[in-house]
């Protein structure tokens, strides 16, 4: 018997059998295993948030709350002010009743804070000053005796040379506070430097800078050494004791307003 010729083979469709053989199937599934064993690239702002992170916010939030709401004072402006600011009474039982007693600052103590804030710079918390710069107030002239010299440096400033304590201060400059400081604090601050350092004079009232405040309204400049050692200086203000700390006689005491004799 003859043979049969060969069946001629098909033609294979385009590509196959061609270049690399793509029948390999173990080969390609590796390649595509290790493709997606591949991290994807991350995208900004998709992150989700870290748990922690979130804790330490949440943990933030709340004790910031809390010290607001322990140290803030009910939100007002005068328990806030640690120099000079009206004071809120505190109160405390006592007795069998439980009657509440009101403690507060005294004025000297008031302006006590009143001067770190606004004076110690120049006059420094001892009172003596600095030499040839700021008179001291321990033991001055200006400072002791009447209350009215004092309260118009305090009110409308001193400029010039002026002599203290035997001692020339060329550059002193003294700004004027009464667009500054309240009746109340003035009068508190001058009773602390009158009080303080060895320095033993009467005390300032509120009343009495007001007063005094009216009687000056028209005077626009600061004062000079010979405006003060104009006025005698045992002279009061309105109301207060004379110096040396002695109930006013009768007749004796200078009336609101009139500007006292040289």
């Amino acid at each position: 018997m003859s043979e049969e010729p060969p069946k001629p083979t098909p033609p294979k469709a385009f590509g196959v059998g061609q270049g690399m053989d793509y029948g390999e199937q173990a080969d390609v599934q590796q390649v595509h295993a290790a493709v997606q064993r591949e991290k994807r690239e991350p995208r900004v702002g998709a992150e989700p948030l870290s748990i922690w992170l979130i804790a330490v916010y949440g943990l933030a939030v709340f004790f910031g709350g809390a010290y607001l709401g322990r140290y803030s004072g009910n939100f007002s402006g005068d328990a806030l002010d640690p120099y000079g600011g009206e004071p809120q009474a505190m109160k405390k039982a006592g007795g069998p009743q439980g009657a509440q007693q009101v403690a507060e600052l005294s004025p000297h103590d008031r302006g006590k804070k009143i001067f770190s804030a606004n004076c110690q710079t120049c006059h420094q918390a001892n009172g003596l000053g600095v030499a040839g710069q700021y008179p001291p107030l321990a033991g001055s002239e200006f400072t002791t005796g009447g209350s009215r010299r004092p309260a118009m440096i305090v009110l409308k400033g001193l400029q010039g040379p002026v002599t203290v304590k035997g001692q020339k201060f060329g550059a002193a400059v003294m700004q004027p506070w009464d667009k500054t400081l309240t009746d109340q604090k003035i009068a508190d601050v001058l009773t602390y430097e009158r009080s303080e350092w060895g320095n033993s004079a009467s005390p300032v009232t509120a009343e009495q800078i007001a007063a005094l405040r009216k009687e000056l309204a028209s005077h626009p400049e600061s004062f000079t050494e010979p405006d003060i050692l104009g006025v005698p200086a045992d002279v009061e203000l309105p109301g207060g004791a004379p110096a040396g700390g002695a109930p006013p006689k009768p007749g004796e005491a200078a009336k609101p307003g009139e500007p006292p004799k040289p």
